[in-house]
C-alpha cells in the first residue's frame, strides 16, 4: 500500500534526516525533553512496591512491555529513577536494540534507562515513536560507539535532534502508527502461534515414532513404565546402561595455565547442547590436563546430554561428530556396538528429557542436576536395530520438513517487523502524510493505543 507525501519539503543538513515537510521544525532534544535526574532508594518502603522497569522488560523495536515486577520482587538495591505514568523510558545500553516504552503507571526505572518527559510543543507519544525510528537509532548508535560498551550518555542524548510537526499532526501520527502497528503486531502474533503449533507437531511426531513405532497396526503391550505407556509387543524396554555406556568429565583448574594455554584437544561444556549436531569446540585443553585430570576421550558415535540446568525446548541431547572431552555438566552416552542406534537414542533422550528431570527432582536433586547413575537407570524403548534406524531416518525427515516451515515463518516475521520499523520511520520524519489516513475507529478513540 502506498501513502501520500507532503507537497513541500525542506532539505536538512543532518546526514540522518535528509528532508522534512517545510512547515515542520527540527529541534535538539534538550529544548523539548526533560531527562529525569536524581535517584531514589528502591528499598525504601515508599518505592519498593512500585513496578521497576529495566531494559530486559522491553521488547526490542516495538515498545511492548514483557512484564511488570516490583522493585522488591527484583531485590533491587542500587539507586533508580522515578517515572510518572506516561513518561517515556529509553534504554541507554545498546541503542541498536531500540528499547523504548511508555510507563504504564507511576514506577521506577533502572539506571540503565533514561526517563524522558516531553514539553514545549512535543508530546510523549510522538517522542516514543521517534525513539523507535531507524533515523534516531542510527545516530544514537554512532554516538554510543564512542565508548567500549555501546551506551549513549545523557549529554549526547540531549544534543540529538527530533523533527517537530504541529501538535495536531503529532496526534494524527500517533493514532496512525498505533492503528497500523497493531495490525502488524497481530499478524506477527499469528505467525508466532503457528511456530508454536509447528514445534508441538514436531515433538508429537518424534514422541509417537520413538514410543509406538512406524507401523500403526503393530500389536501393543504395556511397558509398565508410566511415561512410556504401551509399546509394540516385539520391542524390549530396558535401562540405558544396558545399551550404552554413561559417563561424564570435569573442568580442569582455571588457575593452571598449563592445562589451558596452547591447548589443542577439544573440551566441551554444557552450552554445546544448543547445537545439534556438535561440530566444533570453542575451548581446548592440553595433553597434561587430559592426563592429570583423568578426562575421558570421547569418540563418535556418541551423544552428549546436558545434566545441569533446565534444558531447552527440543531437549538436551546432541550428536557428537568429533573426538573431544567433556565437563562435569555433560553426560556422554556411547551406544554398545550393534545394540543401539546413536540417533535413535538421541531422539529418545530429547523426547524423555522432561521425565528424566522430573525423576531426578523427585529423587532429591538439590542442584537441578541429573546424575549419570540416574541416566543409566532410566528405562527406554528398544526396537530391533533395523527399526531404530528407520525411526531415526523418519524423525530426521519430519524435523527437517517442519524446521523448514519454521524458518519460512521466521522470515515472514522478520519482514513484518521490517515493515513496522519502516512505517514508523516514514511517519515520524514526514515521508508520508498521514493526515486523513487515520481510520475512523482509531480517530474516534481520541487517545493513543499504547503498545503493551
Amino acid at each position: 500500500m502506498s501513502f501520500p507525501r507532503y507537497l513541500e519539503y525542506t532539505m536538512r543538513s543532518e546526514d540522518w534526516l535528509r528532508e522534512v515537510p517545510s512547515h515542520w521544525d527540527v529541534r535538539r532534544l534538550q529544548r523539548c525533553v526533560a531527562v529525569t535526574e536524581g535517584q531514589v532508594d528502591p528499598e525504601d518502603l515508599k518505592y519498593s512496591a512500585m513496578p521497576l522497569l529495566a531494559p530486559n522488560h522491553i521488547e526490542p523495536g516495538t515498545g511492548r512491555l514483557l512484564g511488570l515486577e516490583s522493585a522488591a520482587d527484583q531485590a533491587a538495591e542500587s539507586g533508580k529513577y522515578l517515572c510518572r505514568s506516561g513518561d517515556v523510558v529509553y534504554s541507554k545500553i545498546r541503542p541498536a536494540l531500540r528499547k523504548a516504552a511508555i510507563a504504564p503507571e507511576d514506577c521506577l526505572c533502572s539506571a540503565d534507562m533514561y526517563p524522558l518527559r516531553a514539553h514545549s510543543g512535543l508530546t510523549n507519544a510522538f517522542l516514543f515513536w521517534w525513539l523507535l525510528s531507524e533515523q534516531f537509532s542510527g545516530v544514537a548508535v554512532l554516538e554510543s560507539q564512542r565508548v567500549a560498551m555501546p551506551k549513549i550518555n545523557r549529554e549526547s542524548l540531549k544534543q540529538l535532534s527530533i523533527p517537530l510537526p504541529t501538535l495536531g499532526e503529532q496526534t494524527a501520527i500517533e493514532r496512525f502508527l498505533s492503528f497500523e502497528t497493531a495490525k502488524i503486531d497481530a499478524l506477527v502474533g499469528e505467525q508466532r502461534r503457528l511456530i508454536d503449533l509447528l514445534k508441538e507437531k514436531r515433538q508429537a511426531a518424534i514422541s509417537h515414532a520413538v514410543t509406538k513405532g512406524l507401523n500403526p497396526d503393530a500389536p501393543m503391550n504395556p511397558s509398565n513404565i508410566e511415561w512410556l505407556g504401551d509399546v509394540p509387543e516385539h520391542w524390549r524396554v530396558t535401562r540405558i546402561k544396558y545399551r550404552a555406556s554413561v559417563s561424564n568429565g570435569s573442568t580442569p583448574s582455571r588457575e593452571r595455565p598449563d592445562y589451558w594455554t596452547a591447548g589443542t584437544f577439544p573440551w566441551l561444556n554444557s552450552g554445546v547442547v544448543n547445537d545439534d549436531p556438535v561440530a566444533s569446540a570453542e575451548q581446548f585443553v592440553t595433553a597434561l590436563a587430559l592426563k592429570e585430570c583423568h578426562l575421558p576421550i570421547v569418540r563418535p558415535p556418541a551423544i552428549v546430554v546436558g545434566i545441569t540446568g533446565q534444558g531447552r525446548t527440543r531437549g538436551m541431547a546432541s550428536a557428537l561428530l568429533f573426538e573431544a572431552t567433556v565437563s562435569q555438566h555433560l553426560a556422554v552416552l556411547k551406544p554398545i556396538d550393534g545394540m543401539m542406534d546413536v540417533y535413535f537414542l538421541k531422539r529418545v533422550i530429547e523426547m524423555a528429557y522432561s521425565y528424566l528431570r522430573r525423576d531426578s527432582d523427585a529423587a532429591g536433586s538439590t542442584k537441578g542436576a541429573i546424575t549419570c547413575e540416574e541416566l543409566g537407570n532410566f528405562s527406554i524403548p528398544c526396537p530391533p536395530m533395523g527399526e531404530q534406524r528407520a525411526i531415526s531416518a523418519y524423525t530426521d525427515q519430519v524435523v527437517a520438513e517442519i524446521d523448514s516451515l519454521i524458518a519460512e515463518t521466521d522470515r515472514a516475521i522478520d519482514l513484518l517487523q521490517e515493515r513496522r520499523t519502516a512505517l514508523i520511520s516514514a511517519a515520524v520524519t514526514g515521508q508520508i502524510d498521514v493526515r486523513g489516513l487515520v481510520p475512523s475507529e482509531a480517530a474516534g478513540a481520541g487517545t493513543a493505543q499504547w503498545p503493551n
